[in-house]
């Protein structure tokens, strides 16, 4: 015979474990009660439960802890946190522990606990089975383009991602260049009761201090040389929707006060206005760089680094989830591609070997940008790894030749390297070309080595700027002087482009 589904109430109030028993009993649940941490345990590890509604504050218990041994236990079990007001900021941190959601006492909507309570049970049969692809959170993340790929770290971020949007709180989000953190923020805000409201991103490194202001703020008629004409800044043009402040940790200090000022107090003052200006605004931020580290070197506010942080998701590097590669393929050949081109070509074996085989620092938008230029290179009805680039389909071909990982002790002839002049390449065949380049890496690379060993810093290394530099230079001579293939291979804009060039004095055709 199988048993009732069945529900754990965990609180000290009496009022609170009669209230749920005489709601639930009727509609067929099991229900328990325990009005201590010590009566939780033994009901524990006495009867299986389905869901349990666990208080945040017990006599003799910690909500966190029980949580922690519930799902140690009987890990099917979901676990809602019950809460007041003053411990939302640790309730959020519940869900990140394990927590299936939290709900705020006392409880004003009972429909709205009992659907939650719905919800939990579903999430609990359905979550872990083998096979599973479809999620609650599915069709959003299909909606906006959000690829979330198979890895158990991607998607116990986006369950996390999907509880904490419709709760109108602050949050953090920090990865690495290029891990998606704005597609992450505009998920959140396409599951949020904020969905149909406006959803406004800005790079807070991307401008200089005065326009970021007026960017962030707007600006009064005449409050400075230009301003011919009052402007809304984002915080009022996304009223009651998103604003979503990427690199948020390179925001001047000076900034930084009057973000704080609005998020403690939900209005701002125009640059040159007298008169506040009020919104209603969640913010989502999202930072490279450990805020933590700055506010210790004081170069982030604590008080708004607090304000940020009420939850804090963690985008993993593309390293870290190469099994989605695959994917993101395929989405980026779909994005791409234009269909009126025919069908589009399929990345052969080899291709997809070499993309699993590197090391992706610019992570999914260097791959983007890796998929694009491989389509344009394309003639063919399929993408071969030379229609990659070097750094990447070179990757491929050390990994297949063991014996070129490492300088040749005689074996390997050098000779064509040191003696082929640079206007006889044109001569060369396309796999000449491609032994020529192998060779030239892998001598490179142990030279680099050998120099660094023996004490001669003649040379190596060389900076970041001279870096910097040689890879404008060197994508620019790859792709003939194209700008835009050239900004999009280096992850940069059209506009990042001209001005680094002209920085390092690199001359671009045309300009």
């Amino acid at each position: 015979m199988v048993s009732a589904p069945g529900i754990l109430i965990i609180d000290d109030e009496q009022p609170v474990g009669k209230f749920f028993t005489r709601l639930l009993r009727t509609k067929g649940y099991r229900i328990g009660v325990a009005g201590s941490g010590a009566q939780a345990h033994e009901l524990i590890a006495r009867e299986n439960y389905d869901v349990a509604m666990v208080d945040l504050k017990l006599p003799d218990a910690d909500g966190l802890s029980l949580l922690q041994h519930i799902k140690s236990v009987q890990p099917q079990c979901e676990v809602i946190i019950m809460t007041g007001y003053s411990t939302t900021r640790t309730a959020v941190k519940a869900i990140q522990f394990g927590a299936f959601d939290y709900i705020e006492k006392p409880f004003d909507d009972i429909a709205l606990v009992e659907q939650l309570i719905e919800k939990a049970m579903l999430f609990g049969k359905t979550t872990g089975q083998p096979g599973r692809s479809s999620y609650s959170w599915s069709e959003v993340a299909e909606q906006i383009g959000f690829q979330v790929g198979k890895t158990p770290q991607m998607i116990k971020l986006v369950n996390i991602a999907e509880r904490i949007a419709t709760k109108d709180i602050n949050v953090l989000i920090h990865g690495e260049t290029g891990t998606g953190k704005e597609v992450l923020a505009r998920f959140i805000h396409a599951a949020s009761h904020r969905r149909d409201k406006p959803f406004l991103a800005i790079n807070c490194g991307a401008l200089p201090e005065n326009l970021l202001e007026s960017e962030l703020f707007g600006h009064e008629k005449g409050s400075f040389t230009g301003a011919s004409v009052q402007r809304k800044g984002i915080f009022e043009l996304a009223n009651n929707g998103t604003l979503f402040l990427d690199e948020i940790g390179e925001a001047s200090l000076a900034i930084q006060v009057k973000l704080l000022r609005v998020l403690e107090t939900g209005e701002f003052l125009r640059v040159g206005g007298e008169k506040p200006v009020k919104t209603n605004v969640r913010i989502i931020a999202a930072t490279n760089v450990d805020l933590e580290e700055a506010v210790s070197q004081k170069h982030f506010r604590e008080d708004l680094f607090y304000r940020l942080d009420v939850v804090r998701l963690e985008l993993p590097p593309l390293r870290e989830r190469k099994e989605d590669i695959p994917q993101f393929v395929e989405h980026f050949i779909h994005r791409f591609w234009d269909k009126n081109a025919g069908p589009a070509p399929t990345f052969s074996p080899s291709c997809l070997e070499a993309l699993l085989n590197y090391h992706w620092p610019g992570n999914v938008r260097e791959l983007a940008n890796a998929v694009e230029q491989a389509l344009a290179l394309c003639d063919g009805s399929m993408v071969l790894p030379e229609h990659l680039s070097g750094k990447i389909n070179g990757q491929l071909l050390q990994a297949g030749r063991p014996e070129m990982r490492e300088l040749p002790k005689g074996s390997e002839d050098f000779s064509p390297v040191l003696t082929i002049e640079p206007e006889h390449l044109e001569q060369l065949d396309e796999e000449s070309l491609l032994n020529l380049y192998r060779k030239v890496q892998t001598l490179y690379r142990a030279l680099h080595r050998t120099m660094g060993k023996k004490g001669i810093t003649a040379v190596f290394p060389i900076s970041m700027q001279e870096m910097e530099a040689r890879a404008i230079e060197e994508t620019l001579e790859f792709f003939n002087g194209n700008v835009s293939m050239s900004a999009r291979a280096l992850g940069i804009g059209r506009n990042t482009l001209y001005r680094k060039a002209k920085e390092y004095n690199i001359h671009i055709s045309g300009s």
